[in-house]
């Protein structure tokens, strides 16, 4: 049946064979580490034969010694589980065949994250929070009482007007605003990846406060913050999520931007692994940064920084 096509998928300790028609429907698997075959919901025996065939030739299935019961040379077949299909939209297509005539991994589904807005889901749980009780939250404007929506809010404001500075950077420069990241509901503020590597950027906006800096330590109006530490451990698993999904090895610089504080912002000392900075000196100070990257290396690593897939922590069927 030359008209299927079989693409091999290595990720998270799998190593598969997927076969599916030209429409993009699974047939089923060919599980290379078991040596057994894996079909679809649904198969009916025309669908069996063509998936037999399609496999049949392929240098890579290795199959056991046939069993009296498997005389006839057919796959071994274990419980039909749902094989993954091909997402319909452009960006989440598997990898073509390569040149050589190698077959490419199969992608998992994504969405592209360089459209998502700064900000968005901070605003859009302050949204939430506004129409759950919108008279209370007129109220605690009026009075100004400081309120978990106006957190969210204030949070969002601060988020825009870092991606406007970081709008600043030049055309080498990447940028990803609101990255969620796991399951949970969390994101990233800013991805940034360019010539002077790769950054996670952790807004704080604090209108009229006063803010102190000295190694580890963060101070705002005299109250100690766990700013750096949660900045480190943004950058440690950006990185390690980065390189999970084929970015390979990559170095993740953690920075805090502070947003107003217009009580001072005062750095005795800078924590050494991760960076306190204005948000007007942002921009100047990542384009000061000494090259790590070649353009190829940022456009590589962006294009699976920009993968939603990238920021989830699969786990083993």
């Amino acid at each position: 049946m030359s008209d299927l096509e079989v693409q091999r998928w290595q990720r998270y300790g799998h190593d598969r064979l997927y076969v599916r028609r030209p429409d993009g429907e699974q047939l089923g698997y060919w599980d290379c580490r078991t040596g057994t075959a894996v079909l679809a919901d649904g198969g009916d025996d025309a669908g069996r034969a063509a998936f037999d065939a399609a496999l049949a030739a392929h240098p890579d299935v290795v199959r056991p010694r046939a069993s009296p019961e498997q005389a006839d040379g057919a796959l071994e077949e274990v419980a039909p589980v749902p094989a993954p299909r091909a997402p319909a939209a452009p960006e989440a297509a598997a990898e073509p065949m390569s040149a050589a005539g190698e077959t490419a991994a199969v992608e998992l589904p994504w969405t592209d994250l360089t459209s998502r807005r700064p900000g968005a889901a901070a605003r859009a749980k302050a949204v939430e929070l506004r129409r759950a009780a919108p008279v209370r939250t007129l109220l605690a404007r009026l009075l100004g009482v400081h309120t978990e929506e106006r957190a969210w809010r204030i949070g969002a404001d601060g988020e825009e007007a870092v991606a406007a500075e970081l709008a600043r950077l030049g055309g080498r420069w990447r940028v990803l605003h609101a990255v969620p990241v796991g399951e949970r509901g969390s994101d990233i503020d800013h991805v940034v990846v360019g010539p002077g590597g790769v950054f996670t950027i952790n807004t704080k906006h604090h209108p009229r406060a006063r803010v102190w800096v000295g190694g580890s330590t963060v101070m705002v109006d005299g109250q100690r913050v766990p700013y750096v530490r949660n900045s480190r451990h943004e950058a440690r698993r950006a990185g390690r999520l980065l390189a999970a999904a084929g970015a390979g090895p990559v170095d993740v610089t953690g920075v805090v931007a502070v947003v107003g504080a217009r009580g001072g912002l005062i750095i005795r000392s800078q924590p050494g692994d991760v960076v306190v900075t204005g948000r007007r000196r942002l921009a100047r100070w990542l384009g000061a940064q000494p090259p790590r990257l070649t353009d190829d290396e940022v456009a590589r690593v962006h294009d699976v920084a920009r993968r939603s897939s990238t920021w989830v922590r699969h786990r083993p069927d």
